[in-house]
């Protein structure tokens, strides 16, 4: 049962992160077509709203697991951010050559960052801190 409920914990904070990151893109595609620019050369601009938004869906990612891993938010918290930058890393290999070489390091910065910040401010809010 530990097992399950941890596993709904880093499910759900990794759900809540990756449907913001795809709801402000698609908004931000639709509202600002200018901004995005060609699949996969972002314009500088849209490339930095991006990793901001990026930071604060992380941080609500790391938020809801560390509320709903309540028995050790913690630890979960940290899991997700080691699984948000094994997936960062992977993307910035395939995206190789694609993208900037300095969005794919700040992403690999930012993502597990902001994962960490999100369970931290869980845990100022529920005393642990």
């Amino acid at each position: 049962m530990v097992t399950l409920h941890a596993f709904f914990a880093l499910l759900g904070g990794y759900a809540v992160m990756t449907l913001l990151v795809v709801a402000i893109t698609a908004l931000l595609a639709k509202l600002t077509p200018s901004w995005v620019g060609q699949q996969g050369n972002p314009s500088p601009t849209y490339a930095l709203v991006n990793l901001g938004y990026s930071f604060l869906a992380a941080g609500a990612g790391g938020y809801v697991t560390a509320l709903v891993g309540a028995d050790n938010p913690l630890a979960h918290v940290l899991v997700l951010g080691i699984v948000v930058l094994l997936l960062a890393a992977f993307s910035a290999v395939q995206a190789r050559g694609k993208q900037p070489v300095w969005y794919a390091v700040s992403l690999l910065v930012i993502m597990p960052t902001g994962v960490l910040v999100g369970g931290l401010i869980r845990l100022q809010v529920l005393g642990i801190l």
